[in-house]
């Protein structure tokens, strides 16, 4: 089974933006990507409600993300904030082991897993190297592996490559751009 941050990755990133290609469009989508992941049971089934909790849930991640690009504070998004406190977790000490643990059974619980995977991924030293791409029209969730934390796009061949392409043509348009006097 994947990490914590593994998890919150990759359930952010079950929203592409670049390609507005969502693969949690159904209830039965998103059973299927829980049951994928042992979040939830075979006989587990969303309903139209699990959905837009689970679109609140990933879109509030997706814009905290965004601000572990700089070290500071930021105030957390009032829908993630209401969608943590619809799927409720419990303190566990599991073969002696603190964790987390959803209160809810069901297609919920497993969204509970994975908003226990937060305070995991960061007992881990992984939540603040959770991003996502710098890039407006990414957005791509990635794990940065670099050893200062700087990294700032999914890729650099693809999304640095492009910012960086942009900055240089906007820096020869205004050297070449008469000036005022």
């Amino acid at each position: 089974m994947a990490g914590p941050a593994e998890l919150l990755r990759d359930f952010v990133n079950t929203y592409d933006v670049e390609d507005d290609a969502d693969e949690l469009a159904s209830p039965a989508e998103l059973s299927m990507w829980l049951r994928e992941r042992g979040l939830i049971e075979d006989g587990d089934r969303a309903v139209d409600e699990d959905l837009v909790m689970a679109a609140r849930l990933r879109e509030g991640l997706r814009r905290v993300l965004r601000h572990h690009h700089d070290a500071g504070p930021y105030d957390l998004p009032e829908d993630l904030d209401a969608a943590l406190a619809e799927l409720p977790v419990r303190v566990t000490l599991a073969v002696g082991t603190p964790g987390l643990r959803p209160a809810l059974t069901g297609v919920a619980g497993g969204l509970a897993r994975i908003a226990a995977s937060i305070p995991a991924a960061h007992s881990e030293g992984t939540w603040r190297r959770l991003k996502v791409c710098a890039q407006n029209t990414c957005q791509w969730a990635f794990i940065d592996s670099s050893k200062n934390r700087s990294r700032s796009w999914c890729s650099m061949r693809v999304c640095g490559n492009r910012t960086k392409t942009r900055a240089y043509r906007a820096r020869r348009r205004a050297e070449g751009s008469p000036r005022s006097s």
